[in-house]
């Protein structure tokens, strides 16, 4: 028997895929999206798959709908390969086309709803998009059909959807290859042109058996999905991950605070992958208490610890709900890191462990392996890793090793295989010589009572070269200072960590269209004079 930090795993074998990798697989798995959804169907055809203001739909229900939209799509033309763009919200349609396209072998592409026309536009042409999906509200942002000729369909959210699930359903699903593309997900693009990562079936099913075997996932897990269904957090971590186990999706429009403790109460939600500011949003509602969370016992959350603060504070108040960082990436298909089950407490500065059949390399820059406990970039391989970016060979082979991807994050593994975040390469500061990880005053920054988010940028100076500036999300209510962030900071980090001035804001810092922090946004204010 295999095990994976004292839990059993599926068996596991070595294999050869995507022409020059070699990468631990579990050797039995579905072959497609289409296979995992399909399992499950079988065995847990009339269970609850789908929950949305009060409709609920089975897994037999939802895969009789999404057959009857691949008869449709099929009827509009839409052939095995075609990129179909879903320009959709948390909504039903969302998983009814995503499921219709896995039956057809079609490559769903999700966009972001906060994608704007121009950004839009360019998505549709890279990837050569054949069909749109989208909602009625968001009609004004599509391109016009002379600045995207290869958009054939243009189909509304609402009673041109609802017209294709009056066909007769798919008999049959089309034959794909596990390496072929199942998904393209579109990177964040905080720098020039967003890159089309190319998720395969591959990826995906590994990655829905990694949260499935990590977190101790069963048919009787119903999750909130809170975050887009667009990101990958949300069509994976949840969306795939709950087709895979056979539990229910609570779909959620839009995360807000007060309605989700409403709605996970409601729906006994037992599942969720938030980020941290969404749990300190929650914690903060006057409603908490009035609700009975007792059902919720795992709560993901993803890229950076969760500030201690949080953690007691949550440990308090629903003590059977167990913290589970994850790390990774839309090139990772997610999860790279999963903290082991109760140990979120005792290793609360890290990510936890590489996935079972991960493999996460600490590299200096001259592309040689760092020794354990040493800081270097963090290079990540395995099958859930993407096989590139949609026809960009470039980027593929600049951000690509054999197969690992060059993170971009600079962290450490110690000796028992737990891996430290300490800053993405590009926003580590350097203040007189002295190396600055933002993320350690950020972690600072966030234990402070009633703070929501919190970042902290370089500006630059002739003297020291850079130095550290601090934004920090906290409501009126809160009464924080920026003299109270200083004082507090300079308690707990070396006299040169400790920001020397401090934005307060009480409202979202600047993110772009998945949902990443726009560091470069924040350092423009520095510089406009607008923080």
């Amino acid at each position: 028997m295999i095990h994976w930090y004292g839990y059993p795993l599926p068996a596991m074998r070595r294999e050869s895929h995507f022409g020059d990798r070699i990468v631990a697989c579990f050797a039995e798995r579905p072959r497609s999206m289409h296979a995992m959804f399909a399992a499950t169907v079988a065995t847990h055809g009339a269970r609850e798959a789908m929950v949305f203001e009060g409709r609920r739909w089975s897994y037999r229900e939802l895969d009789d709908v999404s057959s009857r939209v691949a008869t449709g799509f099929a009827a509009c033309g839409i052939r095995q390969g075609d990129r179909v763009v879903l320009f959709l919200g948390n909504l039903p349609e969302f998983m009814m086309a995503l499921y219709a396209l896995q039956r057809l072998g079609a490559v769903a592409v999700p966009v972001s709803v906060r994608e704007q026309r121009p950004g839009l536009e360019y998505i549709v042409n890279q990837c050569g998009a054949r069909a749109i999906v989208y909602e009625t509200t968001l009609a004004e942002r599509l391109p016009d059909a002379p600045a995207a000729p290869a958009l054939a369909l243009r189909l509304a959210a609402g009673a041109e959807f609802d017209a294709l699930i009056r066909n007769e359903p798919m008999a049959t699903a089309a034959h794909v290859h596990e390496e072929d593309t199942a998904l393209i997900l579109y990177t964040s693009g905080t720098t020039g042109r967003p890159k089309g990562a190319m998720l395969t079936h591959f990826n995906v099913v590994h990655s829905a058996m990694h949260f499935e075997a990590c977190m101790r996932l069963t048919c009787q897990d119903r999750s909130a999905l809170a975050v887009p269904a667009s990101h990958v957090t949300g069509v994976v971590a949840v969306l795939a991950t709950m087709a895979r186990i056979g539990g229910a999706v609570i779909v959620m429009r839009e995360f807000k605070a007060s309605a989700y403790i409403r709605e996970a109460a409601a729906e006994r939600v037992t599942y969720t992958v938030l980020v941290p500011a969404m749990y300190n949003l929650i914690l903060l509602q006057p409603e908490f208490d009035r609700h009975d969370l007792s059902h919720w016992r795992v709560g993901g959350y993803g890229g950076a610890p969760m500030p201690v603060t949080t953690i007691d504070a949550l440990a308090q108040k629903l003590p059977s709900l167990i913290l589970t960082n994850a790390y990774g990436a839309t090139e990772s298909t997610s999860p790279a890191t999963i903290m082991p089950v109760g140990d979120t407490r005792a290793h609360v500065d890290t990510v936890g462990v590489t996935v079972p059949c991960g493999d996460i390399r600490i590299m200096d820059d001259a592309g040689c392996e760092m020794p354990r406990g040493e800081t270097g970039e963090i290079w990540i391989g395995g099958p859930m890793m993407v096989k590139g970016y949609w026809d960009n060979p470039e980027a593929t082979a600049r951000e690509f090793t054999g197969g690992y991807w060059h993170s971009g994050d600079l962290g450490a593994m110690d000796e028992a295989g737990y891996v430290r975040i300490f800053d993405r390469k590009k926003d580590m500061l350097n203040r007189g010589g002295f190396k600055i990880y933002s993320v350690e005053v950020e972690n600072v920054l966030m234990s402070i009572a009633g703070v929501v988010e919190a970042a902290v940028v370089g500006v630059p100076c002739p003297v020291l070269g850079e130095r550290v500036h601090a934004f920090v999300n906290a409501p009126a209510t809160a009464s924080i200072s920026p003299a109270q962030v200083r004082a507090f900071c300079a308690e707990r980090l070396a006299d040169y960590k400790v920001p020397e001035a401090v934005t307060m804001v009480d409202a979202p810092l600047p993110r772009n269209a998945n949902g990443k922090l726009l560091k470069r946004v924040l350092r423009e204010q520095v510089a406009d004079g607008a923080a």
